[in-house]
């Protein structure tokens, strides 16, 4: 009688353990690849325009390789950037190694979406408060690397983020102040 009812215990767990498998592969989860740790910027090197973050000195910061699955409205994080020269993006964007003004409407991925450069020159379209904007995706935003000169001392991207130009937010209607916002994005 304990033999079975040990095996029932047994064959109880590995079923819980595959539903729980299989509902966060349905659910569209991506889980962190590992963390990295903190380090103060020195003086001045980290860019905080458009209320960037910089990296705290032995925090420990989650890096993803992945992103939620890409729908025909895949829900993700508005972000501001400036991908012009000496903007808080850092360097000239990574599709086409040129800096992109403010005015014309951009956007960086976090670095599952970017998919190691697939979308690059491609436009998607955001939709957000109730408006929408059809933008060219132009760089990654690293959700696998930060807190170093090149990221600007800034913290790894999280997993959801569409990085966009102050064009974007004013096609969507929405202050630069607000920082970020809730959107819905989807290939063109």
């Amino acid at each position: 009688m304990k033999r079975q009812l040990s095996s029932c215990v047994v064959l109880l767990i590995c079923f819980l353990v595959v539903l729980t498998t299989l509902s966060s592969v349905e659910a569209g989860t991506c889980n962190p690849s590992g963390k990295i740790r903190g380090k103060k910027p020195p003086p001045g090197q980290c860019n905080k325009e458009n209320y960037s973050d910089c990296c705290k000195q032995g925090k420990l910061y989650s890096i993803f390789r992945c992103s939620p699955p890409v729908t025909g409205h895949t829900k993700a994080t508005l972000t501001l950037n400036s991908f012009q020269k000496d903007g808080d993006g850092g360097g000239p964007s990574e599709c086409d190694n040129q800096y992109h003004s403010d005015d014309e409407p951009v956007v960086a991925l976090s670095t599952g979406w970017y998919n190691k450069g697939s979308r690059c020159l491609n436009y998607i379209n955001v939709y957000g408060n109730g408006q929408s904007v059809k933008a060219k995706v132009v760089d990654e935003c690293d959700s696998t690397m930060g807190c170093d000169s090149d990221h600007d001392y800034q913290p790894p991207c999280r997993n959801n983020i569409v990085d966009a130009s102050k064009a974007v937010w004013e096609a969507l209607g929405v202050p630069e102040s607000q920082g970020e916002m809730e959107i819905y994005w989807s290939d063109a």
